[in-house]
């Protein structure tokens, strides 16, 4: 006979107080964005550290602390993690379309300018931006994903404000003259540029970005 006052099975799985047991197979949502991010992050100092051309999957998985089919297994091939990063990094710079619309058309120029080279100017935006320059004039590859993202992320979100002919050209033309003045001072580095005052650069580029915006 079965004693009543034995001891019972407090450990039984059916016992409503005790918390399931965690599934063995896919991590959970929130480990899986953790090790997206970390891997993001690890691409992002390893293309600024070594250029495209000289950075692997591998090298990627080890910074991250990640196997490398876990890296394919997030965004796929070397190419698709670079596009994955530089998005991220140029992520600031992708408000730069919403300032077209704080403020009268003839200001325009001036406050596309100052909000670009705003971006540049920061210490913590300009790390990611370099490594993407870089890349991108050394590596067809790593340029045609910067052309893509360019196009689509920036030029096209301006020209859509433009009411004006030509506003994909117009959109191109400026965003030449402030690529090209970021790429002049902050990558190559080219005196006097690089040592002029921001506020100087701001003055004298406005008016051809405002130029390219509004003018017939």
């Amino acid at each position: 006979m079965t004693d009543p006052t034995g001891p019972t099975d407090l450990g039984s799985p059916t016992d409503p107080t005790e918390p399931a047991p965690r599934r063995r197979g896919r991590p959970s949502r929130a480990a899986s964005a953790g090790t997206r991010d970390r891997i993001l992050t690890a691409a992002r100092e390893e293309f600024s550290a070594r250029g495209y051309d000289k950075t692997s999957v591998r090298q990627i998985a080890k910074a991250a602390g990640v196997d490398s089919a876990l890296v394919h297994h997030y965004f796929g091939t070397k190419e698709q993690v670079f596009a994955a990063a530089v998005e991220v990094a140029f992520a600031p710079a992708l408000a730069a379309p919403d300032v077209l619309a704080e403020g009268p058309p003839d200001g325009v120029g001036e406050r596309l300018a100052r909000f670009v080279l705003g971006v540049w100017e920061d210490p913590t935006t300009r790390a990611p931006l370099l490594a993407i320059l870089r890349s991108a004039v050394t590596n067809d590859t790593a340029a045609a994903v910067f052309r893509r993202l360019v196009a689509a992320q920036l030029v096209r979100r301006v020209a859509a404000r433009l009411d004006l002919p030509d506003a994909e050209l117009r959109a191109e033309l400026a965003a030449a003259q402030l690529v090209g003045t970021a790429m002049m001072r902050y990558v190559l580095k080219l005196e006097p540029l690089a040592s002029a005052d921001v506020e100087e650069i701001i003055v004298r580029v406005a008016p051809v970005v405002q130029k390219h915006l509004t003018r017939p």
